[in-house]
């Protein structure tokens, strides 16, 4: 493949973002017709969580084709953000939809609507068929480091028990004839997904706060550097954030003047990139112990001029 690891398979996600919102918005439009003229909660339920897999899917096939930008003056990190972006939007769509089938399936118990089954089971097979290719598709890629491709892929998730819950809704009404079925499996539906739309909340909102990647204990961090390079006397003003699936690291190192301060730069580079995968790194490293005061996280203002000592690598 001519193009580097990452641009390729930002294409891949594209292309299966882009077949998985094909399938779902042709579907969305069958659930919504089927539900309104069989009169099933259960189906629009469906609907509900598939227009948020539509506009999910749409966010996320927009949310790649930004972070292919390339950074400029404006915005030094490019647009990857928007993907952090687009999954939070998502995530809060989610929830707004629970909270209104939920709603919709409680009034239903005090005012029973009728139901046609036979046409509520063949539009949920349909959608549970459209679904099962939707996940199909996202899932076969890189959706475990992209947040945005797994929030998609969690709204089709959500969509495909959403589509069992409507045929199982179907099967009871239709030998039954009980309708409170519907509204129920609707609730069932919509607490599944609330679960999954909370955990994609909090955490896009993690990253758009600037909270250090799960994966990397900062302490835990700032005391292997010390243990492992014998120079480091001592790490502080440790920054750790992330920018889409990059993190990103700012921290001053208290050194025991080296014979090659360059040599032991690159040493300290290495070991971010080597145990945490950190290849943006910024380290200042002072010979004196920090002037500051309160030489600590959240101090960073005091020390925003760094002077001759800073030394910045970007690979």
């Amino acid at each position: 493949m001519a193009h580097t690891h990452s641009h390729g398979e930002g294409d891949a996600n594209r292309g299966r973002l882009l077949a998985a919102f094909s399938v779902t918005a042709l579907f969305m439009v069958a659930e919504v017709v089927g539900g309104w003229l069989s009169g099933s909660l259960a189906l629009l339920a469906d609907a509900g969580h598939m227009l948020t897999d539509a506009a999910a899917l749409l966010m996320a096939l927009l949310a790649v084709q930004f972070a292919r930008r390339k950074p400029n003056a404006r915005h030094t990190f490019g647009m990857l953000r928007l993907t952090t972006l687009a999954a939070f939007v998502n995530a809060l769509a989610l929830l707004v939809i629970t909270a209104l089938i939920v709603w919709e399936a409680v009034r239903r118990f005090y005012q029973p609507q009728p139901v046609a089954g036979g046409m509520m089971l063949g539009i949920a097979i349909a959608g549970l068929l459209a679904n099962l290719l939707s996940f199909w598709l996202l899932h076969r890629g890189s959706e475990e480091k992209n947040l945005n491709v797994r929030a998609a892929a969690l709204h089709v998730m959500g969509d495909l028990l959403g589509s069992v819950g409507a045929i199982v809704a179907a099967l009871v009404i239709m030998y039954t004839g009980w309708t409170p079925a519907d509204p129920i499996l609707s609730i069932l539906v919509s607490l599944l997904v609330l679960r999954s739309g909370w955990a994609l909340l909090r955490e896009s909102l993690h990253e758009l706060l600037e909270g250090a990647p799960a994966s990397i204990n900062v302490d835990k961090l700032a005391r292997d550097i010390t243990r492992n390079i014998p120079e480091v006397r001592n790490v502080h003003h440790l920054h750790l954030w992330q920018v889409g699936e990059k993190p990103v690291l700012t921290l001053h190192v208290q050194v025991i003047p080296p014979h090659d301060h360059d040599a032991l730069l690159h040493r300290i580079h290495h070991y971010l990139h080597e145990t945490c995968q950190i290849a943006h790194a910024t380290v200042q490293m002072e010979y004196q112990a920090c002037a500051g005061h309160d030489c600590d996280l959240g101090a960073a203002q005091e020390h925003a001029h760094h002077d001759h000592a800073h030394a910045h690598a970007h690979h």
